[in-house]
């Protein structure tokens, strides 16, 4: 609805006063915020006082058009985007906006004369009207900007800890302080279980929903656990966790995790003595929980004491490959691969292995002599079992031409 001419003539009367109503609320109304007195005074003297002066202007403006398009509010845009990178709480930036309306309706009540209570009714009601928009463009690309920069910061801080996790680089006094070590630490390496074979395969697929929200959840756990913010890693179905102390897992963290998540998890932990020392542990970590998922250890906390033995096995060198190529002959029989590692990982019990695989016990029998015959491995007899261990544990490594997960 149109102004009157006498709501008009009472709003040109503030035009005057607009750089001064612009430094009172820069330098006396602004102040009396919480955290105002705090900014640079360029700060205050020039982008605020420029950016009050601006909307004093653009209400003026509206008074003689009421459509004065979109293009009023970019300025204030680009002013809360500003604020948002320097830090400034989002809380102060709305009360500036606020108390500067405030100050608008005291400048347009105090050049008011008796008889134009109307007219400033009129222009309160346009002041009152226009002042929500404002303030949800503000909040809006305050918001905006703060997610993209904090988004931005968390994936710097990403790079940074996968780059010191897989040793690329080089562990300096800047880069272990912004990570925040500075002595032991534990590092973590955890794995989600699939849901359709418990101990055995890769994950199976996620929707990156889903992979986000369990990795929310496995943070949430670590960091409630041992009462800090962890360095965490997550992809998919694996990630490792650095906590920066010497201290041990709890016994029931995996189940914690377990009921987090929905589906089974499997931890290995590695101690570092020193931060240098971190990304080694890393790998340790992370080659424990492939060979306990390899030799069949139900999911759980694992330390390279649980696998001892397979972990030394399974080092690569000139006899490891030959130890991985015994598989070459089976490279394009999965079955059999799957039921060697079933067999060894159900302590040769086949019964058990046939029960797991939906087959019958002669069925098991006759595959594992076909893969002794081709292999010249024998599952039943202890040297024939450290060497289909080995074996195994070498091709999950690359150490031969199996597909990890072909079994």
């Amino acid at each position: 609805m149109p102004l009157s001419d006498e709501a008009r003539a009472l709003a040109l009367r503030c035009e005057p006063r607009v750089n001064e109503l612009a430094r009172h609320m820069a330098r006396e109304s602004f102040e009396q915020l919480p955290g105002y007195a705090d900014l640079p005074d360029d700060v205050k003297d020039l982008e605020i006082a420029a950016t009050a002066r601006h909307g004093v202007r653009l209400f003026l403006r509206r008074v003689s058009d009421p459509h004065p398009g979109s293009g009023g509010l970019r300025l204030f845009r680009e002013r809360a985007a500003q604020r948002a990178e320097e830090g400034l709480p989002l809380h102060l930036l709305l009360r500036t906006h606020a108390l500067g309306v405030y100050v608008l309706w005291q400048a347009l009540r105090e050049v008011a004369e008796p008889g134009e209570e109307g007219a400033l009714i009129e222009l309160v009601d346009l002041l009152l009207q226009s002042h929500h928009s404002l303030l949800g463009a503000v909040a809006e690309t305050y918001m905006d900007e703060r997610s993209a920069l904090e988004a931005e910061q968390r994936e710097r801080r990403r790079s940074l800890v996968r780059g010191f996790l897989d040793g690329t680089l080089e562990p300096g006094p800047v880069l272990l302080e912004e990570l925040g070590l500075e002595g032991p630490a534990l590092v973590l390496a955890v794995a989600l279980e699939p849901a359709d074979e418990p101990g055995g395969g890769q994950p199976d697929s996620l929707s990156p929903v889903t992979v986000r929200r369990r990795m929310r959840r496995i943070q949430t756990v670590l960091d409630q656990t041992f009462g800090t913010e962890l360095l965490f890693l997550f992809d998919a179905g694996a990630g490792r966790a650095v906590v920066p102390r010497d201290c041990e897992p709890p016994d029931d963290l995996a189940r914690r995790l377990s009921r987090a998540c929905g589906v089974g998890v499997r931890i290995a932990a590695a101690r570092a003595p020193s931060p240098a020392a971190v990304p080694e542990a890393s790998r340790t970590a992370a080659e424990i929980l492939r060979i306990a998922r390899v030799c069949g250890l139900p999911p759980g906390v694992h330390g390279l004491d649980d696998v001892l033995l397979e972990f030394h096995l399974s080092r690569p060198g000139p006899s490891g490959r030959r130890i991985a190529a015994l598989l070459d002959p089976v490279a394009a029989r999965p079955e059999l691969l799957r039921t060697l590692r079933t067999y060894l990982a159900q302590q040769q019990d086949r019964r058990l292995t046939a029960a797991l695989l939906g087959l019958h016990p002669n069925t098991v029998d006759n595959r594992l002599a076909r893969l002794a015959e081709l292999t010249g491995l024998d599952p039943g007899s202890p040297r024939g079992t450290a060497l289909a261990i080995a074996a195994l544990l070498l091709h999950d490594s690359g150490q031969g031409d199996v597909g990890r997960g072909s079994a």
